[in-house]
């Protein structure tokens, strides 16, 4: 299982144009043929944070100026889900050819089940969509009951949602058969589209998964042998960007969560990361990986989560 960065998709000071997320794809999809070509079978998972907060406000500009009604989170996720996974399709098909590769690559848009009485819920926290006037937010929150907050850099107020936590995959069987059969697989888009089960059938619900916990969910669902999470740093480090800055090589789950208590790992950065790797290891998995797309395929790379 290996979950995509943000850096995979849209880099520093890059607009976001499609010619520049699929060369940034593409790029990231060359660097996984060292593991494919060592046979393994891969199941790909990815965020999707610009690219949603772009659709919200591509849906809040239509809205204001044409009249067209815009659409709630979950049909969003949707979105991105569907967009971003035919970019990794066309640029892992690419890779795929060069090297005269025959295995499929297949996506699957994913709703992950969270809990309705997740306590999230009841302190949302996650900023979303396009800055608004204090005004503006307080008619917004008036009119729908969303949840807004100032920007601590004062640019505005935005939308908040809560980051439940997710407990079952749509579809997890066909996922582990497709995988299973050797196809490359792409699934649980920016952490998968949240949603509750009702007597009806599940609900979408306004919400964002932590897209590495839902991969990390994934990857001991379908009984990975091995969860890779890339990011925009060789190694995990201590005391990072300090004089006495360590990578850290090796580590158990007891030293991982020593860690996190130490306050080592920067929330929405690197912490989110490191609690995927422990739930990965903790639930069955052998070995949490978190390094560089360049470095795959190395044995010593990266940061070793194990048991």
């Amino acid at each position: 299982m290996i979950a995509f960065g943000g850096n995979a998709l849209l880099r520093s000071g890059q607009k976001g144009t499609y010619s520049e997320q699929l060369a940034n794809v593409e790029d990231t999809c060359k660097q996984l043929w060292p593991l494919i070509e060592q046979g393994w079978h891969i199941v790909i998972g990815h965020g999707n944070g610009p690219q949603v907060g772009n659709g919200l406000l591509r849906h809040d500009a239509g809205e204001k100026l044409c009249g067209l009604p815009a659409m709630p989170m979950d049909f969003c996720g949707s979105e991105t889900q569907g967009s971003i996974a035919y970019m990794i399709e066309t640029g892992m098909e690419r890779v795929l050819r060069r090297h005269g590769c025959d295995r499929h690559v297949v996506s699957l848009v994913t709703r992950v089940e969270v809990g309705a009485d997740d306590p999230k819920f009841s302190n949302p926290t996650k900023p979303v969509g396009p800055y608004y006037s204090k005004e503006e937010a307080d008619r917004l929150a008036s009119e729908s009951g969303a949840s807004f907050r100032e920007d601590p850099k004062g640019n505005g107020w935005r939308k908040v949602v809560a980051s439940p936590v997710p407990l079952k995959i749509n579809n997890i069987d066909i996922v582990t058969e497709l995988a299973a059969k050797g196809h490359i697989v792409v699934t649980v888009g920016g952490g998968g589209i949240p949603v509750i089960d009702t007597p009806e059938g599940h609900k979408g619900v306004e919400a964002v998964i932590d897209k590495d916990l839902a991969s990390a969910l994934c990857a001991n669902q379908i009984g990975a042998d091995a969860f890779y999470i890339l990011t925009d740093v060789p190694k995990v480090y201590i005391n990072f960007r300090q004089p006495d800055q360590k990578a850290l090589d090796t580590i158990t789950v007891a030293q991982a969560r020593e860690y996190l208590a130490q306050g080592q790992f920067t929330e929405g950065s690197m912490a989110p990361k490191v609690r995927a790797g422990i739930l990965f290891v903790e639930n069955g998995g052998t070995e949490c990986i978190i390094t560089e797309a360049g470095r795959l395929g190395d044995p010593a790379c990266g940061t070793r989560i194990i048991k």
